[in-house]
């Protein structure tokens, strides 16, 4: 019976005592992923390609091989990402000057104008998701998430 109520999307329903971390991070991040796509989707886009694209205008210049490693999905799946967005415009390559072999990922202006003009919807998907607490309860469960992901060997906790 807890198996078949810890399955339910219900969100009126509190979540029995056994279900594990694990399913509720899982849960929380359909939820996300459904929400974004709804926001990003407007603009032809997937969550998967706008958060790539935000890890650009963090970190411009990757190699789609880094950019895949942050954007947790595999290279073949990225090369096939950026050879869409590259076509609608979004992000450019330019040859690495280190490594004639290689290319680099930038988002052109129009890339970034979509980025940003998605900054506050986006935005307001985590406000929505973090209605419920406190801001101190906010800022743990982000420096909670951060500990969990580098303890998983996620990376740095920045």
């Amino acid at each position: 019976m807890a198996t078949h109520l810890a399955e339910r999307s219900d969100t009126t329903m509190a979540a029995p005592a056994d279900v594990t971390l694990l399913y509720l991070i899982k849960q929380v991040e359909l939820a996300v992923r459904s929400r974004l796509d709804d926001v990003v989707g407007d603009y032809g886009l997937t969550s998967l390609q706008y958060t790539a694209m935000t890890i650009l205008e963090r970190h411009p210049g990757m190699t789609s091989a880094e950019l895949a490693r942050n954007s947790f999905v595999r290279a073949q799946t990225m090369a096939q990402m950026t050879t869409y967005l590259e076509a609608r415009g979004l992000v450019r390559r330019e040859r690495d000057p280190q490594s004639k072999r290689q290319y680099l990922l930038f988002l052109t202006d129009e890339g970034s104008r979509i980025v940003h003009e998605l900054r506050d919807p986006v935005a307001e998907i985590e406000r929505m998701m973090t209605s419920g607490l406190t801001q101190g309860e906010s800022a743990q469960l982000r420096a909670s998430l951060r500990a969990a992901r580098v303890a998983l060997g996620g990376g740095h906790p920045h």
